[in-house]
């Protein structure tokens, strides 16, 4: 949800940029790729939600990703850097890895709408439905997270034919939402190492958090109890906000969900 509040946050609260003035097809597939680029930086767990999302072909994926983490944490750590392996919280949990997801979204966009599109959407189509729906599907159903995600993006590409996706603003969104995972990382407890390679504190890997007092366990009560149904709120609001400034609901005119 915090991928979908993020790329709602910007597109709502920027009409007079052009990522504030897409048309209801291109905000939907930012949106759905944003929601699910939110679970992207946890591809470096084997034990995550995302690499369940396809069964083998994820968990693998995952495996390899948490090995080249591990070892590029391990070869630029420097000696105030915690020793740990570096697999989870590594370099996907980086500017950097977001910055690369967006230019490598924004280039398989630009190479076909016909089929890489479709392909990416599929994607991130079952990271959003494994990340919104973990509690109410089976762990481990990769086939119902797959036939669900393809009928998404079925859907998808049939509502957004005749508005091509801008390439550019599906990159912005994937890296809307890999930013959005990294400020949830910093309130909890070990924080993220979002500004790795630049030196802080004499650390490389410096996890960048608030004070102890304001940070929380990762799946606790607050989190849990407070911070999801506030989070879920906001987004509900401000996409509902932004879908009236792109036209899409024009019987919600009466009501200026967002005066700015």
């Amino acid at each position: 949800m915090s991928g979908l509040l993020a790329w709602s946050a910007v597109t709502a609260l920027a009409p007079g940029h052009p990522i504030g003035q897409l048309a209801p097809q291109s905000w939907a597939v930012g949106a759905v790729l944003a929601t699910g680029a939110a679970l992207l930086p946890d591809l470096d767990h084997p034990g995550s939600t995302i690499s369940r999302t396809f069964g083998a072909i994820s968990q693998g994926l995952s495996t390899g990703i948490n090995t080249i983490s591990g070892l590029v944490y391990r070869a630029t750590r420097a000696k105030r850097d915690s020793n740990r392996d570096g697999g989870h919280r590594g370099l996907t949990h980086t500017l950097v890895f977001a910055l690369l997801a967006t230019l490598g979204t924004t280039a398989v966009v630009q190479t076909s709408q016909k089929w890489a599109l479709p392909a990416l959407m599929f994607v991130f189509c079952g990271l959003t439905v494994r990340g919104i729906m973990n509690d109410w599907c089976p762990k481990q159903d990769a086939l119902w997270i797959t036939g669900l995600s393809a009928a998404m993006t079925w859907a998808c590409v049939v509502w957004t034919a005749q508005t091509p996706a801008s390439a550019a603003a599906c990159g912005i969104a994937v890296g809307i939402g890999c930013v959005a995972h990294y400020v949830g990382d910093a309130v909890t407890e070990q924080g993220c190492p979002v500004l790795w390679p630049v030196p802080i504190a004499g650390k490389r890997w410096y996890p960048v958090a608030p004070p102890k007092k304001m940070r929380m366990r990762t799946g606790g009560r607050v989190e849990l109890g407070i911070v999801g149904p506030i989070v879920t709120g906001l987004s509900v609001w401000l996409a509902a906000a932004a879908l009236q400034n792109a036209g899409l609901m024009p019987f919600l005119g009466a009501f200026d969900l967002l005066p700015i």
